[in-house]
């Protein structure tokens, strides 16, 4: 059996006729930048994400990096960052000349640990930035508290986490600003690089509708030096055509990822996630942990089955950020989890069969000495 680790084209057959009219219609219509079809995308997501307000973006960097620069974060600032994440995650704060501090992760669940913010925050800390890694919501109440406290603003990173929960409310408005992406690959992806902002900030918002037009609210008057960063109205269409999906192509995700959980729990080197019973996962990724992840992902490439690792090299140890001064020992919890994670198959197309033989290639390579 061959089971990719992703199959996008998918989720375009199961919904050909609706994406190739939203198409139609947008190269119908004559209008190609922003317009109507990025204001109904706007809406819709918003009021799916239970925010007062939505910006459509050209991708998730550019969300992060306009969110931040919105909330007034600039030269010399700090900002609050997960030592475990992708490198968008970091570039989004050093885009806006500021500096990521990192603050380690908690091991069971990868996410940011809220019990070690207060001991990285300075007088020049700005912001904290939260990261829903792999679509499972940081644990929000006490960031959130600590923010509060400390008079700092909250950002949530949210690229893997379209529909998750957190407390019963669906991410999209815990913190100041929530940047998305929806990289083809997301749970609600585009054909191509999008991304967008929610906020119930009235002003952020404004700031970000701004920005992402070279500065501009009325044609050729600028008032601050902006960029171009506007969704795409193809992008915006597609992605309208897909919300109403989200849901229940995250629960074919949540499924798949019940029967990992059942199936590979018998053998007990293999760490499995660690869902909070406060959080809904969206299931971007199913990421187990294992010190021969090596080992593993060569029997399931023997075997048909495609794998990757989110994410091989922590930002600190990135020639990219090489002259802030960490050491590669800097942040061992990072490195750790850096060594071992392995992310397996998962998606809203794949099928209980590929799941167990996914499922028994790992354990039979495990059982073999």
């Amino acid at each position: 059996m061959n089971v990719p680790f992703l199959d996008l084209r998918a989720s375009y057959l199961e919904l050909k006729d609706e994406l190739d009219e939203a198409i139609a219609r947008v190269l119908d219509s004559g209008w190609y930048v922003l317009g109507e079809e990025v204001e109904a995308f706007e809406i819709a997501f918003a009021d799916y994400c239970g925010a007062k307000h939505a910006v459509g973006l050209a991708s998730g960097l550019d969300a992060l990096h306009l969110g931040l620069r919105a909330m007034g974060i600039g030269e010399g600032d700090e900002v609050i960052v997960p030592s475990n994440a992708y490198i968008a995650t970091w570039l989004g704060v050093t885009q806006c000349g500021a500096i990521p501090v990192p603050v380690e992760p908690l091991p069971q669940t990868h996410n940011i640990d809220p019990g070690r913010i207060e001991a990285a925050i300075t007088p020049r800390t700005r912001a904290i930035l939260a990261l829903h890694l792999y679509g499972l919501p940081a644990d929000m109440e006490p960031i959130l508290e600590i923010a509060r406290r400390r008079g700092l603003m909250v950002m949530e990173d949210a690229a893997q986490a379209h529909g998750a929960r957190y407390d019963d409310k669906r991410i999209g408005a815990h913190g100041d600003v929530v940047a998305w992406s929806f990289y083809p690959s997301k749970n609600l992806g585009a054909m191509g690089d999008a991304g967008a902002v929610t906020t119930n900030d009235p002003a952020l918002a404004e700031r970000i509708r701004i920005l992402r037009n070279y500065g501009s609210q009325e044609r050729y008057v600028n008032r601050v030096c902006g960029y171009n960063s506007r969704l795409d109205p193809i992008q915006a269409a597609v992605l309208r055509v897909k919300i109403p999906y989200l849901d229940a192509w995250n629960e074919r995700r949540a499924v798949s990822a019940s029967r990992y959980a059942a199936l590979l729990s018998a053998n007990k080197t293999i760490t499995l996630p660690a869902v909070p019973q406060r959080c809904t996962p969206a299931w971007h990724l199913f990421v187990i942990r294992h010190p021969q992840r090596g080992r593993l992902q060569a029997a399931c490439a023997k075997n048909g089955i495609g794998t990757q690792v989110h994410y091989p090299i922590p930002p600190h140890m990135q020639e990219a950020y090489g002259d802030y001064g960490w050491a590669p020992e800097d942040f061992p919890e990072a490195r750790q989890l850096a060594s071992e994670v392995m992310s397996l198959p998962i998606g809203p197309h794949l099928s209980e069969g590929a799941v167990d033989h996914i499922c028994m290639t790992i354990l039979a390579e495990l059982n073999n000495p």
